[in-house]
C-alpha cells in the first residue's frame, strides 16, 4: 500500500501558520514513508473562494519548499463526480430528500436549546419518502446510523469514541444541487486513495460523520491524525489579532523558509531535546506518535532565534539567494556592488533577519543621504578630519585593494599618531557607512571598493569642516 497524505486548504484567504504546519506534517509523513503528498484546493465555497487566495497558497507552498507529488486538484472541477455519489447514496437508501424550511429548522433548534438539548436535525423528512421532484426546495441529507458507535483510532489523540445517536443527518447537497464540504472531502479522499488524513483538531467533529459516509460507500476508511491547535501568547487560539499572518509575510519580514519549517515542526512535535533540524532530519525523525496532544503556543522570540541560527550556519550562497530579494525590495540592484555571498559572510553574525541584513548592507550599494546624528557628534571631530585626510592619502596608494593591506594602513596610522584603534577606525566607519556599526572595518572597506571608499572619506572631511 502506498502511503498517501493530502493538504486540502480552502482558498478563502492566505496560507496561514496553522495551515502551513498541517501541510508540513502531511508532507513529512509522506516523505518519511516513501508515499505521495497531494495538494487539493477545496474551492466549493464559490462566494468566498478567490484566485488570489489560490495563488497565495501556491506561492506559500513553493516558498516553503513543500513540493507536492499530485495536484493541485480543484474540487470545482469534480462536481459531476460528487453528484454521481449523491445519487448513489440516494439509490442505496443512505441519503434522502429533505424539504424542511429554514424557519422550521430554526424553530426546532430554538426549542431544543430551550430544553437544554443538543441542537440537531430532528429527522422529520428521514422516512418521508420525498422524491425531490414536486417543485419544492430540497436538500439531500445523509442518513446517519442511529445505533452503535464510531471509533476514531486517532494517531495523535488515541481512540475517540462517538455514539451515532449524537450525530444528526447532515446535509450533503444544498437546494441548488451543489455538494457540501463533508461530501466532497469524503469523495476526494476515497477517489484519491488517501491513507492518512492529517489535519487540525477543529475537524474532529466532522470525522465520525465522514467515516460513516465512507462506510456507506464501501470505501476504505483512512487513518486520522488530528493536530492540536496553535495558541497566541494569551492562551487564545492564534488569530489575526495576535498578528497571525500569511506565511509569505514571514518571507517579507526576513525569515528563511527552513527556519520557519524548523519552528513549525517543533510547534507540537519533538525529537528528544533537539531544537535545530535540517529538512532531511525532519523527514528522518518525524513520526505522528511524537506529536504532542496539548496545544502549542506561538513564540516569535523563539522563531527569531532559530532564524539567526540558520543565517549564521547555512551555506552563504543559499542565504545570498534569499537576501537578493530583500536587497531588491530596497530599490537596489545587488549586481551594482559587492558579491552578496561576501556580504552574507560579513553580516551574518549580527543579523537576526534578512531585512536587518539588507538594511545594514544598503550602504555597500548606494550612497546614504545622511549620517547617524549620534555617530557624527561622537566621531566627527577636527582631529578626525586630520585622521581621515591621512587615511585618504594612504588608501589612494594601494593598488591591491584587500582587507589585510587596508588593516595595516589603519594600524600604522594609529601607531604613528599614538591613537587607539577606535580613534581611527570609528571616524572611518562613520565616513564610509554613515553609522557607527558595521562589520570589521577592513572587511567593510574591502567590500565597498576603493572608489567608493575614497569618495566617502572626502565627503566626510568636507562635512567635518562645515560642522566646525
Amino acid at each position: 500500500m502506498t502511503i498517501t497524505t493530502r493538504f486540502a486548504p480552502s482558498p478563502t484567504g492566505y496560507l496561514h501558520i496553522g495551515g502551513a504546519r498541517t501541510a508540513l506534517f502531511s508532507w513529512l509523513y509522506a516523505r518519511k514513508h516513501g508515499g505521495d503528498f497531494i495538494l487539493r484546493i477545496e474551492d466549493t465555497d464559490l462566494e468566498r473562494s478567490t484566485q488570489e487566495s489560490v495563488n497565495a497558497i501556491l506561492e506559500g507552498m513553493t516558498w516553503l519548499g513543500l513540493e507536492y507529488d499530485k495536484g493541485p486538484f480543484y474540487q470545482t472541477h469534480h462536481f459531476d463526480r460528487y453528484k454521481e455519489v449523491i445519487q448513489q447514496l440516494l439509490a442505496q437508501g443512505d441519503a434522502y430528500y429533505c424539504c424542511c424550511s429554514k424557519e422550521e429548522l430554526e424553530s426546532v433548534r430554538n426549542e431544543q436549546m430551550a430544553n437544554k438539548e443538543k441542537p440537531r436535525y430532528n429527522g422529520k423528512c428521514r422516512d418521508a419518502g420525498h422524491k425531490g421532484d414536486d417543485g419544492r426546495d430540497y436538500v439531500v441529507r445523509f442518513k446517519n446510523p442511529v445505533d452503535g458507535m464510531v471509533t476514531i483510532n486517532d494517531l495523535v489523540k488515541g481512540d475517540i469514541v462517538v455514539a451515532n445517536k449524537e450525530l444528526d443527518d447532515l446535509v450533503i447537497a444544498r437546494a441548488d444541487g451543489s455538494p457540501t464540504y463533508n461530501l466532497t472531502v469524503v469523495v476526494d479522499d476515497m477517489d484519491m486513495k488517501v491513507t492518512h488524513v492529517i489535519r487540525g483538531d477543529d475537524h474532529i467533529n466532522n470525522t465520525p460523520r465522514q467515516m460513516n459516509i465512507l462506510k456507506a460507500l464501501g470505501a476504505a476508511v483512512p487513518l486520522y491524525a488530528h493536530l492540536p491547535m496553535i495558541l497566541g501568547a494569551d492562551g487564545a487560539r492564534l488569530s489575526k489579532r495576535h498578528g497571525a499572518v500569511s506565511v509569505m509575510q514571514f518571507r517579507d519580514d526576513g525569515y528563511l523558509p527552513e527556519a520557519l519549517l524548523n519552528y513549525l515542526v517543533r510547534l507540537g512535535w519533538s525529537h528528544g531535546d533537539q531544537e535545530v533540524f535540517s529538512v532531511d532530519e525532519m523527514v528522518e525523525f518525524f513520526e505522528l506518535e511524537n506529536v504532542n496532544v496539548s496545544a502549542s503556543t506561538f513564540n516569535t522570540k523563539k522563531l527569531l532565534w532559530l532564524n539567526h541560527q540558520y543565517i549564521m550556519n547555512s551555506d552563504p550562497a543559499h542565504i545570498a539567494r534569499h537576501l537578493s530579494w530583500h536587497i531588491g525590495q530596497l530599490g537596489i540592484d545587488p549586481s551594482e556592488g559587492p558579491a552578496l555571498v561576501e556580504v552574507v559572510k560579513a553580516q551574518r553574525e549580527r543579523s537576526q533577519t534578512l531585512i536587518e541584513m539588507a538594511q545594514a548592507s544598503a550602504f555597500f550599494y548606494r550612497e546614504f543621504d545622511e549620517y547617524d546624528e549620534k555617530a557624527v557628534k561622537k566621531n566627527f571631530t577636527a582631529e578626525a578630519a586630520e585622521v581621515l585626510a591621512a587615511l585618504h592619502e594612504q588608501f589612494a596608494r594601494i593598488e591591491d585593494w584587500q582587507g589585510e593591506a587596508l588593516h595595516q594602513v589603519i594600524v600604522d596610522l594609529a601607531e604613528a599618531r599614538a591613537l587607539n584603534m577606535g580613534k581611527v577606525a570609528q571616524p572611518l566607519r562613520v565616513a564610509v557607512t554613515g553609522t557607527a556599526v558595521s562589520p570589521a572595518i577592513d572587511v567593510t572597506l574591502a567590500l565597498l571598493g576603493k572608489g567608493k571608499t575614497l569618495d566617502r572619506i572626502q565627503k566626510a572631511i568636507e562635512t567635518i569642516k562645515n560642522l566646525n
